[in-house]
């Protein structure tokens, strides 16, 4: 994997959880999110992370729950909030669920704890906050891929960070064996066949 990693520096992730799974599926894999932990926590000091979702909160079953439970149990800190739903123009039914605020305070908040920064979005809006986050002494890596049709990362973005981690890089080291029962997050659709029950995440937490 490339990326500047030093032994003792204090590193956190912060995956905006939407954009990690688009940019995963267009290159053609899952992500085991215990392993993804397991590469970072051999990379330094791994002080939190955190994963941002928005979540369906007036679904009976939400698909993407069992993952979130899942997360929660296994080291990650886990940050949600309710959809909004709403009508467009031409009167189709509209979800939205952005946490790239709540993402970005995350982020300044924690600073002045850690040295290095893992964003794990291609989203072009963070530009600014990494620009702010590297005025106070930060390091900063972008995590995403432009090796989909079309490229996932905003230029801008991977200009702006101190160094770009190609997730289909990154793929051999965090992709989800089919046979193994750490669960898969639901797309935005909610296509997630395979994901265990609550009762086996419990189990093997």
């Amino acid at each position: 994997m490339r990326g500047n990693f030093y032994e003792n520096e204090r590193v956190a992730l912060f995956i905006d959880g939407a954009n990690l799974y688009s940019a995963a599926r267009s290159l053609g894999f899952d992500i085991d999110y215990r392993r993804l932990l397991k590469v970072f926590r051999e990379k330094g000091r791994l002080v939190r992370a955190y994963y941002y979702t928005a979540l369906v909160e007036d679904q009976e079953y939400s698909p993407i729950r069992p993952l979130v439970d899942w997360l929660d149990y296994n080291g990650y800190t886990m940050v949600t909030k309710p959809t909004k739903e709403f009508t467009d123009a031409l009167g189709r039914r509209k979800i939205k669920g952005n946490m790239d605020i709540e993402l970005a305070i995350d982020v300044l908040e924690m600073a002045e704890h850690l040295d290095h920064v893992i964003l794990f979005s291609g989203d072009g809006d963070f530009r600014r906050l990494v620009e702010a986050v590297q005025r106070k002494g930060l390091r900063v890596s972008v995590v995403s891929t432009i090796k989909s049709s079309p490229p996932m990362v905003a230029d801008e973005l991977r200009r702006q960070a101190d160094d770009f981690i190609e997730l289909s890089d990154l793929a051999p080291l965090i992709a989800r064996n089919p046979s193994e029962r750490t669960p898969r997050p639901a797309g935005p659709n909610g296509d997630n066949s395979d994901v265990p029950l609550p009762e086996a995440l419990m189990r093997s937490a």
